[in-house]
């Protein structure tokens, strides 16, 4: 599959800076590969933002490729286990590999921080959020990741 990386990269960590989750950011940089609508994309991902709604468990850039891992490789049949399988086997490839860019998967872990949840009121955007978060940056390797696996499909 021919596609401009870096174009998805950039749309992926815009998203993020004008207000959207960092699984939103990331599954909406390629939601139109699977012809899935943005608003539709933006939906199905929001759960994941701030590690699963704040709970700060597996980053919500992971969990934005996760969803688009379901798109390349789908799996609804229950009775599939070779389709279940690769599909499995892609979602760990592309978390070892954040992994190995940036030592974790866990947001709580990669943001440094000690409680195991946080509040639901997700944080005001603002200028001193962004420069204290390196969210943004983390949307970018996620959308580098998956659209390096596009691009060998």
């Amino acid at each position: 599959m021919e596609i401009d990386i870096e174009a998805r990269v950039n749309k992926a960590r815009e998203l993020f800076l004008s207000g959207y989750t960092c699984s939103q950011s990331v599954f909406m940089a390629y939601c139109d590969l699977f012809d899935i609508e943005e608003q539709m994309a933006a939906t199905l991902a929001a759960p994941f933002g701030g590690g699963m709604g704040r709970l700060r468990e597996v980053c919500g850039a992971v969990s934005g490729m996760t969803l688009l891992a379901g798109c390349m490789i789908p799996y609804a049949n229950p009775a599939d286990r070779t389709t279940k399988t690769k599909n499995y086997k892609l979602v760990q490839e592309l978390a070892e590999q954040f992994r190995n860019e940036n030592g974790a998967i866990v947001c709580r872990e990669l943001l440094g921080l000690t409680q195991q949840k946080d509040v639901p009121e997700p944080s005001e955007r603002t200028a001193d959020y962004y420069k204290k978060r390196p969210c943004a940056e983390y949307v970018a390797i996620a959308a580098r990741i998956v659209g390096k696996k596009l691009a060998e499909w």
